[in-house]
């Protein structure tokens, strides 16, 4: 991407303040997914509202999106507002409106991220091969966002090109590298986006396509802006599984980790499927 070109993520996430906390912001075709636009970038669009208020304190450790209808590509009107702001926590919440309705909607956790001990009992999956010798998705037939990232799969990967017949794996989880596509520095927008990058769990353990929508998803974030800013453009490790699909939905949850082991995010969803 040239000095001065905007990144595509810039363009969607971006706000046109009508009032203190009130923004108006269209939806993106470069983002666009089989209905509406992909809930990654609607959650990012969201958390960035929040980020963009002048009453923001600290960064954002936690966000819940909750989509509750079909984004249309017309005027969303985006109303943030911090409900309750305490000495080091500050609560939000961030509707999302279309025509009068609501059509999304997030309640986020910013915080004073303080120096205390740590530690990490997640494990990290290493010993994976280099995104470099690894090739990029490459669907003829995919969602337009898909475009946007770089999805390189180490394994649980699943081709929708043409039905499979090796029968159903035993699990849905998947690792892979991922980064923006063009490469962009990497932020909390960012961050929140990538945590829905993640193709549904039912497409891996099916190994067919399956009429599917993200009903809500919370992710957790583990790292500061300054942990972010020094990732840049860097590939990250995602790692995403299942849990249960039972009665029309399943849930399914993931990591996102730094090439040195580093925990950025985690997050888990719910999602409508259609049998």
């Amino acid at each position: 991407m040239s000095s001065g070109t905007r990144h595509p993520l810039d363009e969607a996430i971006e706000l046109t303040e009508t009032a203190p906390g009130r923004y108006t912001a269209r939806t993106h075709p470069a983002y666009a997914n089989a209905v509406g636009p992909f809930g990654g970038v609607t959650a990012a669009l969201l958390l960035n509202a929040a980020i963009r208020h002048p009453q923001a304190l600290g960064e954002p450790i936690a966000q819940t999106v909750h989509f509750a209808a079909p984004v249309s590509d017309e005027i969303i009107q985006i109303d943030a507002n911090p409900v309750r702001t305490n000495r080091s926590t500050q609560h939000w919440l961030v509707q999302a409106f279309q025509q009068g309705q609501l059509v999304a909607m997030c309640t986020a956790v910013f915080a004073v991220r303080r120096e205390t001990w740590s530690a990490v009992d997640a494990i990290f999956p290493g010993g994976q091969p280099a995104p470099d010798s690894l090739a990029p998705l490459g669907w003829s037939k995919r969602p337009e966002f898909t475009r946007r990232y770089d999805l390189r799969y180490i394994s649980g990967m699943v081709s929708l090109d043409q039905p499979d017949t090796g029968g159903e794996p035993p699990d849905a989880e998947s690792i892979l590298w991922v980064r923006d596509e063009p490469p962009r520095a990497l932020d909390f927008p960012a961050l929140a986006s990538i945590c829905d990058v993640f193709f549904p769990r039912i497409f891996v353990r099916r190994r067919r396509w399956t009429p599917i929508g993200t009903v809500t998803m919370t992710s957790y974030f583990h790292a500061d802006s300054q942990t972010l800013s020094g990732i840049g453009s860097a590939h990250l490790l995602g790692c995403a599984r299942s849990q249960v699909y039972q009665n029309g939905f399943f849930d399914q949850s993931a990591e996102v980790w730094t090439a040195d082991g580093r925990l950025l995010a985690t997050t888990h969803q719910l999602v409508y499927f259609k049998e």
